[in-house]
């Protein structure tokens, strides 16, 4: 397979701001930036940028952080971005859709739906381990070296790199923990964390008395560990996570609405529906006719 079939994307702009859609579950592509005004970017599938070489800063929604050589950077669907070039800048750009991370059968499945959570709250380089940025730069070596020499197996062996950056940066997040956790987040923070990501699809599974049982302490223990070592309510952070699932398969997905009530335990559409609108103030139906309006007018403006 040609490195050029991994850069299919098409340029939508809406209200000065550019869409970038992408009509395959993969891109990899090597891209070569100069350092020009920025224009506010939103693209509807997951970017990691490795930076290769140069150096600037992100913008991201309304911060600014600094990157350089070796950074590495989270978008998602949802992310308004630009880059602030200081000079001409070389990014590896790993490009895929929720459907690819749902397609593969993952070790830790809901583990890798933790980037569509917790990313947002990171505002520049993503990595926390110095282990794994070792890691990272032979995986991007390995990278560049497969899309420079390719042959028949060359879409097998990019997807396996992939992957492995795609656990990686999985990793890095939830060593990270919820926005407001402390820096140095403990394990114990990391194991509830991981437990409700688990069982996120099984209600029962997410009360307070369940969790606690599952760590030997009470339910109000739990619930008064858990905001004092992240900075939110127990309860608030299950919605938060929870919503955060629903609306992301509300806008990226054909899934219908039955069957996201299913997914998540909730007795039936209309149950969902409800909890939905009580938490975001808008019905299932109406926000994805929102978000599907905006996509449609972005596609007839382009």
């Amino acid at each position: 397979m040609s490195k050029n079939q991994y850069n299919f994307y098409k340029n939508r702009y809406i209200y000065g701001m550019v869409r970038l859609t992408m009509h395959t579950p993969l891109e990899v592509v090597l891209k070569k930036m100069e350092a020009v005004a920025p224009v506010d970017c939103q693209n509807n599938f997951f970017q990691i940028c490795i930076v290769v070489s140069g150096q600037g800063y992100l913008g991201l929604d309304s911060h600014r952080t600094a990157f350089k050589p070796g950074s590495v950077i989270l978008l998602t669907p949802d992310d308004v971005h630009h880059f602030e070039l200081e000079q001409p800048t070389e990014f590896l750009m790993v490009r895929f859709s929720s459907s690819y991370i749902r397609a593969f059968e993952w070790g830790k499945m809901n583990q890798m739906e933790c980037i569509l959570y917790y990313a947002r709250h990171f505002t520049g380089c993503i990595m926390r381990t110095p282990d794994d940025n070792v890691l990272v730069k032979s995986i991007v070596t390995s990278l560049l070296h497969t899309l420079e020499h390719p042959d028949l197996y060359q879409e097998d062996v990019i997807k396996h790199f992939v992957n492995a950056l795609i656990v990686i940066a999985a990793r890095n997040i939830e060593k990270a923990g919820p926005p407001a956790a402390a820096e140095n987040t403990d394990k114990k923070l990391l194991d509830i964390i991981h437990y409700i990501e688990e069982h996120i699809f099984d209600p029962a599974r997410l009360k307070a008395a369940e969790i606690g049982k599952a760590f030997g302490v009470s339910a109000s223990y739990i619930g008064q560990y858990f905001q004092r070592r992240s900075g939110e309510t127990l309860q608030h952070f299950i919605t938060q996570y929870k919503l955060r699932l629903i609306e992301h398969r509300l806008k990226f997905s054909d899934m219908r609405v039955n069957e996201i009530a299913l997914e998540f335990g909730f007795t039936d559409e209309s149950h969902l529906n409800k909890y939905f609108k009580k938490q975001k103030g808008v019905a299932l139906t109406k926000f994805r006719k929102q978000y599907t309006s905006v996509a449609v007018k972005a596609g007839s403006d382009s």
